[in-house]
């Protein structure tokens, strides 16, 4: 059998290829390119992730990227980070200039013991997170907060700062 008996639209209609023999050669070796990439991509998955959400991160990578978000308004800054599973002591706030670096690490164990079950879980990551500060910050009166899981730092502006800051009227066309 021949490709040609499967596909016969590809020589304009029921015709037949009078000197050319297609076979599934060419096919097959496409399909086992295929299979080689497609378990390409699952190992790459399992063993460097494609990102903060895939399985290597989820299941014991070292490196964790909280979601934080950044505001700022005539007064200062806030940063809110998530942190779930993480508390007070486990971070640690630093401001050099105008860059803010928050670090942490979390680790944790779980061991479940039963009649006949025995079960020990670990997770461990630590994350560096580095921001550049839009403003000049008073660093006298920066606060830090840990509530449910979610770091949130004030960071409020100089008075220099805060007089920098110029509203500007926006007309209609």
């Amino acid at each position: 059998m021949t490709i040609g008996d499967i596909a016969p639209w590809r020589w304009g209609g029921l015709r037949r290829p009078q000197s050319v023999e297609r076979t599934f050669e060419p096919l097959r070796g496409e399909m086992d390119l295929l299979h080689r990439n497609i378990d390409r991509i699952f190992e790459n998955m399992w063993t460097e992730g494609f990102g903060p959400t895939t399985f290597a991160n989820v299941w014991g990578s070292t490196e964790v990227v909280p979601k934080l978000d950044l505001t700022e308004n005539e007064q200062g800054v806030q940063v809110s980070v998530e942190l779930p599973g993480m508390n007070e002591k486990d971070v640690d706030i630093s401001l050099t200039d105008r860059f803010l670096t928050i670090r942490g690490e979390k680790k944790e164990e779980k061991e479940t013991k039963e009649k006949d079950v025995y079960r020990r879980e670990r997770s461990y990551g630590s994350f560096r997170r580095t921001l550049e500060v839009p403003a000049e910050i008073d660093s006298s009166k920066i606060e830090a907060s840990f509530k449910s899981g979610v770091l949130t730092i004030q960071l409020p502006k100089t008075k220099e700062a805060q007089a920098k800051v110029t509203h500007i009227p926006v007309k209609a066309a």
